[in-house]
């Protein structure tokens, strides 16, 4: 059986030389004077061990034939619990130019594409989804497109030729919600594109050499076209197909790491500039302020249902504190699943969640102290509205909370996991 390809380490830049990887379990490269590769073809993968096979062979038909320069098809799988990758290596005999890489230590898609990338040698860089959702014919559209000077060929579905198979209403909104935000927040990148959120596209690998990439989420074609040296975009039109094997990966975290992703973008490295200088860990608190944002909701409502006149009228300290309460143990749910997941996925079991818990409440619980006396100043004493002067003490408690549990309570398992 032909040996897996090893995930490239560091960090996320993709060199202008192209390097012959070592097969793992050979101990020196292959010799180089091999022809020259034009098109590295990344397919990331997360169980999809039912269409793998499929999706090889109908890529290995197309490509045979339409890329005499050369290509070669990487699979990157990050460890997939139905052996996904084990499928693919077993492939690799049959398809010569399949190589498979299996990732344990990273997850996420766009990392996995950057990896691939990393270990491909073409001159042209390609990611196409593994569910066969992304048509294997648009790659002829693509090809063409790069081939007559595109530095990125992006198959969209928002063009003459293009559009999605079966979509729900809802869905349709919030892809066309999410290109139209990205307007608002990035228009010099979101515009140059109809379909900022696609997964399907060609980039010359000089357009993006030695680029020093950071992606957040699954939107990889964000960060291309936001970091990297692109002139000439081309679009084609598909058609999104429904997925025919496997589940879904979309949820509403895509939304949310689109959303932040394009923050960062804006930013345009002074926020990386501002971490570094000052070790702030601005991703995991830009989403501790969004979980904090659902606690608002949460803490709001209760306490309107708790204080005001026309409902339960209760005194406004007592109301604040049960409202705080709820609203922290709405929080600790979200923070542990997402904010801190990293961190908490290695100390699995109640006994360690509840744990944790019981940090994060104490931490909270103070917190709440300074709250109910904040709220009361402003309220008793500047005469502010009791809703506004709220909204004024969760935000400054919001800061505290952060930054004693990112010391105390999950940095602590961190510590203990090591």
């Amino acid at each position: 059986m032909k040996s897996l390809l090893p995930v490239p380490t560091g960090s996320l830049r993709i060199s202008d030389e192209v390097a012959v990887p070592t097969p793992i379990g050979y101990q020196s490269a292959p010799l180089r004077g091999a022809p020259p590769i034009f098109l590295s073809l990344i397919v990331p993968t997360y169980n999809e061990s039912k269409s793998v096979e499929l999706l090889v062979s109908k890529l290995s038909a197309l490509l045979d034939s339409a890329v005499p320069e050369g290509y070669e098809l990487i699979i990157v799988d990050d460890n997939s619990p139905d052996g996904t990758w084990e499928i693919a290596q077993q492939l690799m005999s049959s398809y010569p130019n399949l190589r498979v890489m299996r990732r344990e230590a990273e997850r996420g898609l766009s990392t996995a594409v950057i990896r691939g990338w990393q270990a491909g040698q073409g001159q042209v860089l390609g990611v196409i989804d593994g569910d066969l959702q992304h048509p294997p014919e648009t790659l002829l559209q693509l090809l063409d497109a790069v081939r007559q000077g595109a530095d990125v060929a992006v198959a969209s579905r928002h063009v003459e030729g293009g559009g999605v198979s079966s979509w729900s209403m809802a869905r349709r909104f919030l892809s066309r919600g999410a290109q139209m935000l990205g307007l608002i927040i990035l228009p010099n990148v979101v515009g140059r594109v109809s379909d900022p959120m696609s997964g399907y596209f060609m980039i010359r690998r000089s357009a993006i050499a030695n680029v020093e990439l950071d992606p957040l989420g699954y939107k990889i074609l964000l960060e291309v076209l936001g970091r990297g040296n692109v002139d000439e975009v081309a679009e084609v039109g598909y058609v999104f197909q429904e997925r025919q094997e496997g589940e879904s990966k979309v949820t509403w975290k895509q939304y949310v790491e689109y959303i932040l992703h394009l923050a960062k973008l804006r930013s345009r490295g002074r926020i990386g500039r501002l971490r570094r200088r000052f070790a702030l860990p601005v991703q995991r608190f830009l989403r501790f302020g969004l979980v904090g944002l659902s606690g608002v909701f949460v803490d709001m409502a209760i306490l309107y249902l708790l204080s005001d006149a026309s409902t339960l009228g209760m005194g406004l300290t007592r109301s604040k504190i049960i409202a705080s309460e709820l609203a922290i143990l709405n929080n600790f749910l979200w923070n542990d699943a997402w904010t801190f997941s990293d961190i908490s996925r290695h100390q699995k079991g109640w006994q360690a969640r509840i744990k944790r818990f019981v940090k994060f409440n104490i931490v909270c619980l103070m917190g709440l102290i300074l709250n109910v006396l904040l709220l009361n100043l402003f309220f008793n004493v500047f005469g502010i509205n009791k809703y506004i002067a709220n909204l004024l003490a969760i935000a400054i408690v919001t800061f505290w909370n952060f930054w004693i549990n990112l010391k105390l309570s999950w940095r602590v398992t961190e510590v203990e996991r090591k």
